[in-house]
């Protein structure tokens, strides 16, 4: 079992260790931040020439997980683009790698802070899409029931005398924050304040990887 269960105001989710989020119930998958096009908008930004196969990564580890899972409907949870005009850096395999995904199911794009959401990638673009008692936008508010990206939350911690650093889902009984799924993605650090801040004090986080655990947040500094 590649996942952990976890139960949202009354919605049974499973946090997979790709960094996904299944609703079964729902058939619904979930990802947050893809940043595709990221190493294109920093060469034509800064000039910085990098190799371009984090977004052939991204894509292809998002097949995997939806020929696994087949969902009916998929949500992406904004900054899906790197930038708002990162959809001419695509090539046509990109490009087709989102049809193959798209064909059968319904796909839709979360506007994010890097991305107004996409306008010519099929699918829908949304400001926010409410199913059941949940809410799913890109940056969280104070509202129950929500799931959120942005925040690109990273657990640092020590397993078997190694410093280990993973992304993470956090969530606590209101509201959860899933793990950016891009390939070439930074991360904030559980301990930060603002991300502490946000969460409750029954807080956790579910770490990805091959074998993903839940681990409670490291309580704050007084």
């Amino acid at each position: 079992m590649n996942f952990i269960q976890i139960d949202l105001c009354g919605a049974r989710l499973h946090a997979h260790g790709s960094g996904a989020l299944h609703w079964p119930d729902e058939g619904l998958l979930v990802v947050s931040d893809l940043h595709l096009g990221k190493s294109e908008r920093i060469a034509r930004r800064a000039g910085q020439m990098l190799p371009p196969y984090e977004t052939r990564d991204t894509l292809a580890r998002l097949e995997e997980d939806v020929a696994q899972l087949d969902p009916a409907r998929v949500i992406c949870l904004g900054d899906s683009l790197d930038d708002d005009a990162a959809t001419a850096g695509l090539d046509a395999s990109d490009r087709a790698a989102i049809a193959r995904m798209q064909a059968g199911r319904d796909w839709t794009w979360i506007a994010g802070n890097h991305d107004p959401a996409p306008s010519d990638l099929g699918g829908t673009a949304a400001q926010m899409v409410q199913i059941g008692p949940l809410m799913f936008r890109h940056i969280a508010t104070p509202a129950r029931g929500e799931v959120t990206g942005h925040y690109h939350p990273k657990a640092r911690l020590g397993l078997r005398g190694k410093a280990v650093s993973r992304p993470c889902f956090l969530v606590d009984r209101r509201h959860m924050i899933l793990p950016a799924y891009g390939t070439f993605t930074g991360g904030l650090c559980w301990r930060t304040p603002h991300l502490r801040g946000l969460m409750g004090a029954d807080a956790r986080a579910v770490l990805t990887g091959p074998h993903p655990a839940q681990v409670p947040l490291p309580r704050m500094a007084a």
